[in-house]
């Protein structure tokens, strides 16, 4: 254990974020997320859901400064009824801790799994929310 660490991110989960440079992506993927299949590096954590998983590394994790949208979301697939309330929770932890508001960058599915596919590493969550995978771009601290 170590101070300022929260207990979720797992010796792996901080190795692969103190390795990332400016510009790297990391994927944090919902229960129904096809992450095995499409990670680079895969990280398990099982039983947390992507709200307490992104809360954690925004702790450690500075978003790019230097581009608009720095968190990229999942579109609803056309005709889905699902509704994403999930999307309100994440945009209020992003806020809380960046104090930056409208960061997100909403694609294509498809076009999420090829930009997903080139991230640095996924990490595979228990979330049930549908809709509820995230892309983050790292940033630089100053």
């Amino acid at each position: 254990m170590l101070y300022g660490i929260p207990n979720i991110i797992s010796p792996e989960l901080l190795k692969i974020l103190m390795e990332m440079g400016h510009g790297d992506e990391i994927v944090i993927g919902d229960g129904n997320y096809p992450a095995a299949s499409n990670a680079q590096r895969l990280v398990r954590c099982d039983g947390h859901n992507v709200p307490e998983v992104l809360n954690a590394i925004l702790q450690l994790f500075p978003l790019d400064q230097y581009v608009e949208k720095p968190v990229t979301l999942m579109q609803v697939v056309p005709g889905d009824k699902a509704e994403t309330p999930i999307w309100g929770t994440f945009e209020t932890i992003i806020r809380e801790r960046t104090g930056k508001s409208e960061t997100f960058e909403m694609i294509e599915r498809f076009e999420f799994y090829d930009r997903a596919r080139k991230a640095y590493a996924i990490i595979a969550t228990s979330e049930s929310a549908l809709y509820a995978n995230l892309i983050l771009k790292k940033g630089v601290i100053a």
